[in-house]
């Protein structure tokens, strides 16, 4: 069943969905800053996976997630973007890429052998900023989303990276100029700030307060922590979101997303007022619709539906469906669907019109969703320039 969204000033709701005139989306914003942490939409280099295996919690049903993790590689590469695999067994991967992609894309992957606790890239990748210098990659610590699991491995995972790029055994993986900063001293998750490449992060109160992640830190400790990494000038913490099931503390890339420096889209409350996730989700809606832009206009508001109740097939909990956890590549978004046809097409409609000059490209996502993590989560991209070709 199709949800329906009530018509406000604020919020865009026509499935038709036109941006108004003047209001860019994607690359065309043009970022003039010299040191910045580049929104989702700026050219990139490369994304990296870390692909799932048997010593991980998707060992029950590998053979569907590596199905999908094949179906998110094609369509990277199927973008002239390179792809990085970050696995502890590339011999098993590159013979599943032979089997599945087509040969004239595979010179564009490069695999990096490592040990790895689980597979969200987002969140123990590097996040790179952009300087007159080069990039420079920054190496928060990862702890499992507050020590919830273990993350040893996938915490080491980027200064391997590093370290393996500095010897002459293969060929450089990060372009000459790039600069490593180790900031293993903060916990900071991908997944949990959305940057418009113009100053403004976005994240959540839960999940950058949350207790075992930087707890002897109070709020403006954080705040400047980020303004100084990330070159930030505006911090906006949403003090609602949260879907039933997520591990993340409510983790901003499952709950709005930026598509331009002017435009957010969001995880809207549901139709039924009797659904759990309504009133937080509803409260999170009037956040949005109160905030404004560095110039002091409103933001235009891409509602995205949420889906109806996804379950675990083994045990019925609830798992943290959302269509905000889509990948921004250079000319296509993966969008996560979750064979609901009428909530999949409304979202791609919707996202469609948000990113006019880029293809909208649907990934069944029900067997991500069972390990509580969607497309976006399961990424990370990095800028032009950053990845030698």
């Amino acid at each position: 069943m199709a949800i329906h969204f009530t018509r406000t000033t604020s919020v865009i709701t026509d499935l038709t969905l036109h941006m108004p005139k003047g209001t860019p989306a994607g690359p065309e914003q043009t970022e003039v800053r010299q040191n910045y942490l580049p929104a989702e939409w700026h050219p990139q280099s490369a994304v990296q996976l870390t692909w799932p295996h048997a010593g991980t919690d998707w060992a029950p049903y590998l053979r569907e997630a590596d199905d999908v993790y094949v179906r998110m590689a094609l369509e990277i590469l199927t973008q002239n973007e390179l792809l990085i695999i970050v696995t502890p067994e590339p011999e098993r991967i590159r013979a599943l890429i032979h089997e599945r992609i087509p040969t004239r894309l595979t010179p564009l992957i490069r695999y990096f052998c490592a040990p790895t606790n689980d597979t969200w890239a987002r969140d123990h990748g590097f996040l790179t900023m952009l300087t007159t210098t080069g990039p420079r990659l920054l190496d928060y610590r990862f702890n499992g989303w507050g020590m919830k699991f273990a993350a040893d491995n996938d915490n080491m995972i980027c200064r391997r990276m590093m370290a393996a790029d500095d010897t002459a055994d293969e060929p450089s993986l990060f372009v000459p100029s790039a600069q490593y900063v180790d900031c293993q001293d903060f916990v900071l998750e991908g997944g949990s700030i959305e940057s418009d490449g113009c100053g403004t992060i976005l994240t959540t109160e839960a999940c950058l307060l949350s207790a075992n992640r930087n707890d002897s830190l109070s709020r403006e400790d954080i705040e400047a922590r980020l303004r100084h990494d990330l070159a930030a000038d505006r911090i906006i913490m949403l003090q609602h979101g949260h879907l039933i099931g997520d591990d993340t503390d409510s983790h901003i890339d499952t709950l709005a997303r930026f598509c331009s420096p002017t435009v957010i889209a969001y995880t809207a409350p549901p139709a039924d007022t009797s659904d759990p996730h309504y009133d937080d989700l509803a409260a999170m809606q009037e956040e949005l619709r109160q905030l404004r832009t560095a110039t002091g206009k409103p933001y235009e508001l891409i509602p995205l539906p949420l889906p109806e109740a996804c379950v675990d097939p083994d045990d019925g909990h609830r798992l943290p469906a959302t269509y905000a956890n889509f990948l921004i590549l250079n000319n296509a978004v993966l969008l996560p669907t979750y064979r609901q046809y009428d909530n999949d097409e409304l979202a791609h409609n919707r996202l469609a019109a948000a990113f006019p000059r880029r293809a909208i490209i649907d990934i069944d996502a029900t067997t991500l969703i069972r390990q509580h993590g969607s497309i976006h989560c399961c990424t990370m991209q990095f800028p032009a320039n950053t990845i030698a070709r």
